[in-house]
């Protein structure tokens, strides 16, 4: 669940991040519950600055969303509270340091070195995935599942069989304690679709790969972008769902950077109000491209 080794790994310890309650995995670091009001605000500025305007936004709604799955009583840790904070090394301009976020729902690994700014692994999830806040109705991971339905649909039929996997996936292939691992890319190849369809994936990709500040996503972005020839779509499961509700459908983007997977859970007893996402670098986890050299 943690780096298999580098700066992060070798010196301060393992990062433990999971899509499980902190009482099921205990976190390092502390809970935002033990801080005072001004350390918490703090703490969100903090998140403020390393993320971009919408990934700031989309951690306030998993953490409204397990923050409501609380308050319906629960018989593990959950909300707010129990969101824990953790700084891995000397925070510095030159030398690599690290902040994880995280708790149900949310693990948050952020390597800083430098210019380099690295948010791989990272795991987005939500239960309840549609809650009301101030009135208003969230749903929580909205644009991950409406443009991953949208590609879909424009997809025509020699496409959409290339995509859809013919067994089913029902949970993340590598969520956290699978790192280093490996999986055989399937589904269409991005060098299989036009260019409006390539314009929706990088689009979705986007939901990931810009959750850090703009300022480290760019880069990342043109990478991804300059891959995506060699970036295959894989779909398992309907490939309709209920307007204003998340689907119950597992989808893998897999390229030589990058692997996103899209996994609603089982748990709870409806799969469209319960998913687990994971982000990944194969060539970058915690920053290893930067911190090795």
């Amino acid at each position: 669940m943690g780096p298999p080794g580098g700066f992060i790994g070798e010196r301060y310890g393992v990062a433990v991040w999971s899509n499980y309650p902190v009482s099921d995995v205990l976190r390092p670091g502390l809970q935002m519950g033990q801080l005072t009001t001004s350390q918490q605000s703090a703490v969100l500025h903090l998140l403020q600055i390393l993320l971009s305007v919408k990934g700031y936004e989309k951690v306030q709604d998993i953490m409204g969303s397990d923050q409501t799955l609380a308050e319906s009583g629960t018989s593990f840790a959950s909300g707010k509270a129990v969101y824990t904070i953790a700084i891995f090394g000397q925070p510095s301009e030159t030398k690599p340091w690290m902040v994880q976020f995280g708790g149900h729902h949310l693990g948050l690994n952020i390597v800083i070195d430098g210019a380099h700014g690295v948010m791989t692994p990272t795991l987005t999830g939500a239960q309840p995935a549609i809650y009301k806040r101030d009135g208003k109705t969230v749903r929580v991971l909205s644009g991950e599942n409406d443009k991953a339905f949208a590609l879909l649909n424009s997809l025509d039929t020699a496409q959409r069989h290339q995509a859809l996997l013919s067994y089913k996936v029902d949970d993340l292939v590598q969520g956290p304690g699978h790192d280093g691992e490996t999986i055989i890319p399937e589904g269409i190849k991005g060098s299989a679709l036009n260019a409006d369809q390539k314009a929706a994936l990088m689009d979705l990709i986007t939901e990931w790969a810009g959750i850090i500040n703009d300022a480290y996503a760019a880069p990342r972005l043109k990478e991804i972008r300059n891959d995506l020839d060699e970036t295959w779509f894989a779909w398992s499961g309907p490939t309709t769902c209920e307007p204003g509700h998340n689907g119950s459908s597992y989808y893998r983007i897999q390229g030589p950077r990058l692997l996103i997977e899209f996994s609603p859970q089982g748990v709870g007893g409806d799969p469209t109000l319960h998913v687990h996402t994971v982000y990944r670098d194969p060539t970058n986890s915690y920053g290893s491209r930067f911190t090795a050299q």
